[in-house]
């Protein structure tokens, strides 16, 4: 999104008894964290139920006119592991590690590890704490070395797999992949957590101005793409932040399409924009409300909404003779979005994701189609069926002379690139059937040895 305006200036100076509360590191303080979280969706709901909105509207599931909700959930979710990655698994790592370095494409492409159903690509750098990286459509887990100072795996989980399966299937499904990598020693923490709403409504959202946002946080911008309004953005940086913005218009640029089918179910017709409110709770948020573990953040996941919505961020309806802006009204639009239920269904889930990372077909076709007529206008030719031959016969004529410098023929010259290309979208796996057989092979004698790890630090 183009920037359209910024300004960092801090707004509001409500109390915060909800972060206070939190602050306190006393078991009490923390329940009281926790409760004060709860209470906030509570006391949402009742005011809604009494009518309480500006306009005195319908409550929000009961779509209408002004506010339709298409779908909510968790659209981001990146957790930490606490435990210790099996040797032999390290050291197979650190391996194909040097294979993703290596200056020759067909020892990069066999830079894969396979495990669970998934096809993962080894990366070729990490970082200091985390070396070892894998990564495929489904999800990026990092590893650590074999050390009890640091978690051994941080791991983001994809915003399209968390549309395909609810957060604990995805977590439990990921426990599974990394007890096979090493022994873990306590449950998943939530570094941090993305919740989303999607609407349609015939609300403009750039009716108003940022005196209307009232916040704890800071850097509230606008945007615009092409003189086309995008949305807004408040608190990017901090460990709270909060985008509204427009959602289709990001699905078209993405080339993201498993939305669509949802959102039509919920009734979306194609002519409606569609927009997306988007909360970010980072760790020291969460930690601060006395949640930590995955299970204890998702059964608070109505408080944190409310908070977020309520006591956080509010959108009002700017009143200059009122110099207090805490008493300033809710606008309609954040009554219907702060008064989402998450203890209800959130809509449907596509059911139908494979842990790919694949490039629009769109995007491919424009490629080839850019390079065969840089061709043509290069060598002037102007009938389409001449250029293709033309392209065609010195393209292979190409991949013979390249293919030459390896010692590969043109045809094993190209599938050297598809290979690479397979192991970047996670689509294929690379081995040859005698590879195959000793990465089974090793597989097995991992398996053994992580076996004989666990009983040697259990002690028997």
């Amino acid at each position: 999104m183009q920037k359209k305006s910024t300004d960092r200036q801090s707004l509001g100076s409500e109390s915060d008894t909800t972060i206070q509360a939190a602050a306190d590191t006393s078991p009490a303080g923390r329940t009281g964290a926790r409760a004060s979280v709860r209470g906030a969706a509570d006391r949402t709901r009742v005011e809604v139920a009494k009518g309480s909105t500006p306009t005195n509207r319908e409550p929000y599931n009961s779509n209408n006119e002004y506010f339709k909700l298409l779908r909510f959930g968790v659209d981001s979710l990146y957790l930490s592991y606490q435990g210790e990655i099996f040797p032999p698994v390290q050291e197979h790592l650190t391996k194909l590690k040097q294979l993703a370095q290596h200056t020759e494409i067909d020892q990069q492409a066999l830079a894969q590890y396979s495990i669970a159903g998934h096809i993962f690509e080894v990366k070729d750098k990490g970082s200091s704490v985390f070396p070892y990286v894998l990564e495929d459509g489904a999800f990026r887990i990092s590893l650590s070395r074999a050390s009890k100072r640091t978690p051994m795996a941080y791991v983001k989980l994809s915003s399209q797999y968390l549309s395909s399966v609810t957060p604990k299937e995805a977590e439990i499904h990921l426990r599974s992949i990394l007890e096979e990598l090493g022994k873990l020693t306590d449950s998943a923490h939530v570094s941090r957590l993305d919740l989303c709403a999607d609407f349609v409504s015939n609300e403009d959202m750039e009716s108003w101005d940022r005196k209307a946002w009232v916040t704890r946080g800071k850097n509230i911008a606008a945007y615009a793409v092409a003189e086309q309004f995008t949305g807004w953005t408040v608190g990017l940086g901090g460990i709270m932040a909060c985008r509204l913005y427009n959602k289709l218009l990001e699905t078209f640029s993405s080339g993201r399409g498993d939305l669509i089918p949802l959102w039509q179910a919920a009734g979306w017709k194609s002519d409606e924009s569609i927009w997306r409110v988007e909360f970010q709770f980072r760790r020291e948020v969460l930690a601060q409300h006395g949640l930590v573990s995955l299970d204890s953040v998702l059964a608070n996941l109505n408080g944190l909404w409310s908070y977020a919505s309520t006591e956080w961020l509010r959108l009002t309806l700017p009143n200059p003779d009122d110099q207090t802006r805490s008493r300033w009204p809710v606008h309609p639009l954040w009554a219907y979005l702060s008064s989402i239920d998450w203890e209800t269904d959130g809509g449907a889930l596509t059911r139908s994701f494979k842990a790919t990372r694949l490039p629009d077909d769109k995007r491919i076709f424009s490629l080839g189609a850019s390079s065969i007529a840089s061709y043509m206008a290069k060598y002037g030719i102007t009938n389409y069926g001449n250029g293709l031959d033309r392209f065609l016969y010195d393209f292979y004529a190409y991949l013979q002379t390249s293919g030459q410098f390896m010692g590969l023929a043109a045809e094993e010259f190209l599938l050297e690139k598809v290979r690479l290309r397979a192991r970047e979208f996670n689509t294929l796996s690379n081995n040859s059937d005698e590879e195959r057989r000793l990465e089974e092979q090793k597989r097995l004698e991992t398996e053994i040895a992580a076996e004989a790890y666990r009983k040697a630090s259990k002690g028997g």
